[in-house]
């Protein structure tokens, strides 16, 4: 009496054959290898092991790296209220002058260095208000190749400890600290008459962020008898200069608005330059 074969509903006698043809031809296979490292070198089979393993782990250890590194592609212009950011942003984009007002978020667009590489970056623009600041500086802080601090030279006097603040606030970052973006300080509003030179600038507030740095570091110590792990600027024991930090430091003097007003360019070139070399 035959016996009947029963098969699954669906499946063919031919598919459940080949099924089993693979199976058994993968279990030749195995005894295949196995009897194959059995003659060989116990030394060579641990060599075999340890390559795979590194291979392994330098690939996990590669992905890893590459997930984690943040790409710096942003220029970010900061300063305060009123400095003529945003007008400087246009000016940049687009050349042109455009009436803005005082920004309550940010604004970014890709922008085209002027050199032979035809470099890009994405040119953020943040606001100036002391309220809103901390959150687009940390929303963007990371991904600064460079900082545009821009300051209102014909105010310069009267916000000078303000500037300085911030100024403080952005270089004892330890984001900012490790990964070292160009810090170019674009002196705004040299088409006025009473506007302090990019020279001045500097020698002034690094004398205030000399005095914030000694008053900073002295509350801190009051409060846990300890200087803390914030970021120490510049070298200690010495008087605060910009050539001690570790990015590069660069003060140029530049005119949003130009000397014609509304109808003329902008004297921007410096800073034009500036970016070029990023």
């Amino acid at each position: 009496m035959e016996e009947d074969i029963v098969t699954e509903p669906g499946v063919s006698m031919e598919d459940k054959i080949d099924v089993e043809a693979g199976e058994n031809q993968f279990e030749r296979y195995l005894y295949a290898l196995r009897k194959e490292l059995e003659h060989q070198d116990p030394i060579f089979i641990i060599g075999i092991i340890v390559s795979l393993a590194v291979v392994v782990i330098s690939f996990v250890l590669f992905k890893y790296f590459l997930s984690s590194k943040t790409v710096q592609s942003g220029v970010l212009l900061v300063g305060l209220c009123d400095s003529g950011k945003t007008l400087l942003f246009s000016r940049l984009m687009s050349g042109k002058f455009k009436k803005t007002q005082t920004s309550i978020t940010y604004s970014s667009a890709p922008y085209k260095a002027k050199n032979e590489k035809g470099s890009s970056w994405t040119l953020i623009d943040l606001p100036g208000h002391d309220s809103l600041r901390p959150k687009y500086v940390e929303k963007f802080k990371s991904a600064a190749r460079a900082i545009v601090f821009v300051v209102d030279s014909a105010i310069f006097q009267k916000e000078v400890r303000d500037v300085a603040e911030f100024l403080y606030f952005l270089l004892t970052d330890s984001a900012v600290s490790r990964n070292v973006p160009s810090l170019i300080v674009a002196c705004n509003k040299q088409d006025i008459t009473m506007a302090k030179s990019a020279k001045l600038i500097q020698q002034q507030l690094e004398k205030e962020m000399n005095t914030l740095r000694v008053t900073r570091s002295a509350a801190l110590s009051a409060q846990d008898g300890s200087t803390g792990a914030s970021v120490h600027l510049g070298k200690k024991g010495k008087d605060f200069e910009f050539s001690q930090l570790p990015m590069k430091v660069e003060f140029l003097e530049c005119s949003a608005r130009g000397s014609k007003g509304e109808d003329g360019e902008a004297d921007i070139a410096s800073l034009e330059k500036s970016l070029a070399k990023l």
